[in-house]
């Protein structure tokens, strides 16, 4: 076990090394010249020609790249263009609120999706089996932010009993923290309810056909015990996949919920940023978010040791 998970840490390195490759190169890669851009309209040569030096346009592509990974190797992310602040203390001020937002939604999504997807496969073919699968299709089939605007409107305005926008510390009281996430935690797991309900039950189907399953039953156990402790242990490697894959998920549609309900997290950070051409800030964002996707789907590489001891590669 210690091997292989020494093999996964290891082969992440590689890829954390492409993802800043790909992430330095946003700057090359944007339509028309950036200095030009940020500077704007009015500006002189001479002030397109600092904005171009002081973001090393007018240098080698690989110098500039290496000194730009030796910087990220010792935690330097770079300046803001418009702040003058660094980016790390920037990112560090927004942390809070994103991932207690996505902490909060994986949470739920878990706690919701996994026994509907078990409970539709367990009566496959029954109105609960149905309904549960049409409600999979709406949560995956309706935009972020329509499903956020209607929460916001029955919940905040008409009922009121949650607030309509806004984040509230964890250090103010962790009620009124709460309270701040759920409207926009249900808003971002929509999608990730219905994906992972869909997988839970198409995984779960194949299982409850192994024999197995029908000795467990004919030994006398219970079903309770039967679906959720010798079926699901056995369908966990997909719904696992499905899960860690589906971060990605979580990160995109955070930006879209921290923008509807005006959290200021790092997915308002990165709005504001490239609506400002904003580059350092855009890099750093992008490149804390793809090591968590990383880091995530290395825990998920792990996982699968744990639910089957087959798998070691």
């Amino acid at each position: 076990m210690l091997v292989y998970a020494l093999r996964r840490v290891l082969a992440t390195i590689p890829v954390m090394a492409v993802v800043a490759l790909f992430v330095f190169s946003l700057l090359y890669f944007a339509p028309g010249d950036p200095a030009a851009i940020i500077a704007g309209d009015q500006a002189t040569p001479e002030q397109i020609a600092h904005i171009r030096a002081s973001l090393g346009l007018d240098r080698p592509f690989l110098v500039r790249f290496g000194e730009w990974s030796w910087h990220i190797l010792h935690g330097d992310l770079g300046t803001s263009i418009f702040t003058n602040l660094p980016v790390s203390h920037m990112i560090a001020q927004r942390l809070e609120p994103t991932f207690s937002l996505m902490l909060l939604t994986l949470i739920l999504s878990l706690v919701v999706a996994i026994p509907m997807g078990v409970v539709a496969a367990w009566r496959q073919g029954s109105w609960i089996d149905r309904l549960i699968m049409v409600v999979a299709v709406f949560g995956f089939s309706t935009p972020v932010f329509v499903i956020g605007y209607l929460l916001a409107y029955v919940f905040a305005l008409q009922l009121d009993w949650l607030p309509v926008q806004g984040y509230t510390p964890i250090a103010e009281g962790f009620w009124p923290f709460l309270q701040s996430l759920i409207l926009p935690a249900v808003t971002l797991g929509g999608i990730y309810i219905a994906l992972i309900a869909r997988i839970t039950r198409a995984s779960m189907l194949e299982v409850l056909s192994q024999d197995y399953v029908r000795t467990a039953r004919a030994k006398g156990l219970g079903e309770r015990a039967v679906l959720f402790v010798h079926a699901l242990k056995n369908a966990a490697v997909p719904i696992v996949t499905v899960a860690g894959l589906g971060v990605a998920l979580l990160i995109g549609g955070a930006v879209v919920t921290e923008s509807v309900f005006a959290i200021p997290g790092l997915g308002r950070l990165t709005v504001d940023a490239i609506l400002r051409r904003d580059y350092p800030v855009i890099q750093g964002v992008v490149l804390l978010f793809s090591f968590v996707y990383v880091l995530v789907n290395l825990l998920v590489d792990l996982l699968y040791s744990l639910f089957d001891p087959r798998i070691r590669y």
